[in-house]
């Protein structure tokens, strides 16, 4: 019992890493019908970014503002040069092919600026375990669930109390009516995408001091997080949170008591169920559309 709540705290840590990614993807499709596929890639560099700085003498503290000012841009520029066009000239799979193709680039880039070597992200908080109901869970653990739930919650207070949060909600209920009430629903979509790569930049330094640091450590978080959103369901934050800590506690689990090699089994096979049995998530909503 005490192994398996060791295990079910790491997964929750884990799953959470996977619904603040994923969080970015539901941003970005609320408003614009698209997703961002270089979501992982923005968590690689603000990971390594947040690495840079702290080696310049930046506190880890005030480091995550700066990271975060960083995968803001990042985002921006993707929509800017990726998305934008695309949805101009109103393709159905151009944005896919545009951020796919950016995050490749800025995977390349990494590889020249930092190398191909992992590196090792300093923690800021004692490496020493706590004991916790009988288990051994790792402060940094614990910093990973409450930072990100604490994002998660501040993205939607910004949405639902702020003037500028009503926007975005108002461009996602129906594009075309915001845009006849005066509402800058490019800007929107802008902001969406700068927030949803800041959101991956802040999980980045977050996941950072439990893992290693590399240009590749996005690639399989980012495509895990996309498994969640789907999982959970894409218009539903709650989905996301439930469908994260499902697929980190199976992944933790699955390690532990089969292999290793089988821990991307479980989730994979329950992302199939889901797409067959309820294709709009767990928490999803199916649109429905008159003609």
């Amino acid at each position: 019992m005490q192994i398996l709540t060791q295990l079910v705290f790491s997964g929750i840590a884990l799953g959470m890493i996977y619904a603040v990614i994923a969080f970015g993807y539901q941003l970005t499709f609320a408003t614009s019908d698209t997703l961002n596929f270089g979501q992982g890639d923005a968590l690689m560099l603000g990971a390594l970014v947040g690495l840079s700085l702290v080696g310049f003498g930046v506190n880890y503290w005030m480091m995550i503002p700066l990271v975060c000012l960083f995968g803001a841009l990042q985002g921006a520029v993707v929509e800017r040069i990726g998305v934008r066009p695309a949805i101009k000239m109103k393709s159905e799979f151009g944005w896919i092919m545009s951020t796919i193709a950016l995050g490749i680039i800025f995977k390349n880039v990494a590889e020249n600026v930092w190398g191909r070597d992992d590196l090792k992200f300093p923690s800021p908080l004692p490496e020493s375990p706590l004991h916790l109901l009988g288990a051994n869970v790792l402060p940094m653990e614990l910093l990973v669930i409450g930072g990100a739930l604490a994002m998660m919650l501040s993205v939607e207070f910004f949405n639902r109390r702020t003037i500028y949060g009503k926007a975005v909600v108002a461009t996602f209920n129906d594009r075309d009516a915001a845009k006849l009430m005066g509402i800058n629903t490019g800007l929107v979509i802008t902001f969406s995408y700068a927030l949803s790569s800041m959101t991956a930049a802040f999980a980045g330094v977050l996941i950072a001091p439990l893992t290693l640091t590399g240009a590749t450590m996005g690639a399989v978080l980012g495509l895990k997080a996309f498994a969640v959103a789907i999982i959970g369901g894409l218009t539903s934050g709650m989905g996301i949170i439930v469908g994260g800590v499902i697929l980190g506690v199976v992944e933790t689990t699955t390690g532990f008591y089969l292999s290793t090699g089988y821990k991307d089994v479980p989730g994979l096979v329950l992302l199939l169920i889901v797409l067959a049995v309820k294709p709009a998530g767990l928490f999803g909503k199916t649109a429905i559309k008159k003609v």
